[in-house]
């Protein structure tokens, strides 16, 4: 077993022995039915997967993992630093953050975190976050378009190991945001993300 191999096995039995509880936000329930089957969604957005077409990456953690996502309807795509990753829906960048030069699985190490958030035609926002130090490839006010290149992904932040977390949400009413169940493109047509799968990206 290679060394990172020996990590992810590691980090899933932290989540399994470590974490006691799941989350208690109302939302993981319907998450859970969501990729269940036991609710259907035809009408929300269908993401491009965040990397380049023809590569694959494993799923660390899903929508309301037990070990950092209890409140985060996110996903964690393991990859090295230095790998390219793609804005998953066309938008316009909002927030660029890339001088963090620090990381590791301490709270202490979440000012480090850089990110890129982009803003979609229907207000909705995606965040990519643990980027590497000068890892941004665009700018604040730039349109970006599914499938583009826009980062480089690193350890930077509140992070085990080097690897892109994915978030959307969305706005609501009272100046909140909430976050958005994501369905993505798949092989087997658009689907909601399961940890602890790999998933490869066949785009167009």
């Amino acid at each position: 077993m290679d060394f990172w191999n020996m990590r992810i096995l590691a980090l899933i039995v932290t989540i399994v022995i470590v974490s006691c509880s799941a989350s208690k936000d109302p939302m993981r329930s319907e998450f859970r039915k969501l990729q269940n089957g036991k609710i259907k969604d035809d009408t929300s957005f269908v993401y491009a997967l965040p990397f380049e077409k023809g590569r694959s990456y494993f799923i660390l953690q899903g929508y309301f993992s037990r070990l950092t996502h209890k409140n985060r309807a996110a996903l964690d795509f393991k990859m090295k630093r230095g790998t390219k990753i793609c804005a998953a829906r066309d938008g316009v960048v909002t927030r660029v953050k890339e001088d963090g030069n620090k990381g590791g699985l301490k709270p202490k190490y979440r000012p480090f975190g850089n990110l890129i958030n982009i803003q979609h035609e229907d207000g909705s926002r995606a965040a990519y976050w643990h980027l590497q130090q000068n890892g941004a490839l665009v700018n604040v006010g730039d349109t970006v378009k599914k499938g583009q290149v826009i980062a480089l992904s690193g350890k930077t932040g509140y992070t085990f190991m080097p690897h892109l977390h994915f978030l959307v949400w969305k706005s609501v009413p009272g100046g909140q945001w909430q976050q958005i169940a994501t369905r993505f493109e798949t092989k087997k047509g658009p689907g909601y993300l399961r940890p602890f799968r790999f998933y490869r990206n066949k785009n167009k």
